[in-house]
């Protein structure tokens, strides 16, 4: 059975997407490199779903979990939640929220903000990339302002749509209109450089491995 677009990204890394979106005249699709997974062992690849909010203290606890829970509702399955909080002060990930979202088949979580319950995130083994840990939830300060449209992270625009690749080397963005052509670049370029190493393994001087392949 053919491998699915998730399936083949997720068996790419980023060094090598970055090298192809590079090649293809796109350099500029990595997010900041303050974003982090929370289990370095976790790669996240997938189609993205975007979200957006603020912080508001001026909404009730009430307000503010509706609001939260309807995200938690909408989330397609199959997807990669991408969220710009526009803050820098509460988590915008916990237990509860990460268990329902695996659990309705969002394949993970990225955001430009915080996360909390990291220890029970991380043995339930869903994937996240943030940028700081802190215990202040979003319970009576933080508003979802908007679902499914454009955001920024970084200098880096986002829509849903486009597809993402995380791992331990950083994320990168990829527009919904060169992912077929990135990941099967990158495949080739996966299979040379196994061939390139091969090689050198094998006794292979390294200048002129890549005066070979012109790869390195």
């Amino acid at each position: 059975m053919a491998k699915s677009m998730t399936e083949r990204l997720a068996a790419c890394y980023t060094g090598a997407v970055y090298d192809v979106m590079r090649e293809m005249g796109h350099p500029d699709c990595v997010l900041p490199h303050e974003i982090r997974p929370l289990d370095d062992s976790k790669t996240l690849a997938g189609p993205i779903w975007t979200c957006s909010g603020r912080i508001d203290e001026s909404i009730s606890d009430d307000e503010s979990l509706m609001g939260w829970t309807g995200l938690l509702s909408a989330a397609p399955a199959g997807t990669v939640l991408v969220c710009q909080p526009n803050d820098s002060t509460i988590a915008h990930m916990g237990e509860l929220s990460a268990e329902t979202l695996n659990h309705r088949g969002v394949l993970g979580y990225v955001v430009d903000g915080g996360n909390r319950d990291s220890e029970f995130i991380r043995k339930l083994g869903w994937p996240v990339f943030f940028r700081y840990f802190t215990p202040k939830d979003v319970v009576g300060k933080w508003k979802v302002e908007s679902m499914g449209e454009p955001i920024v992270i970084g200098d880096i625009d986002i829509s849903s749509g486009d597809w993402i690749l995380a791992d331990i080397d950083g994320v990168v963005v990829i527009p919904q209109s060169m992912i077929d052509s990135v990941v099967t670049r990158t495949e080739e370029i996966m299979s040379t450089e196994s061939e390139l190493r091969t090689m050198i393994l094998n006794g292979m001087d390294p200048q002129e491995a890549y005066k070979k392949y012109r790869l390195f």
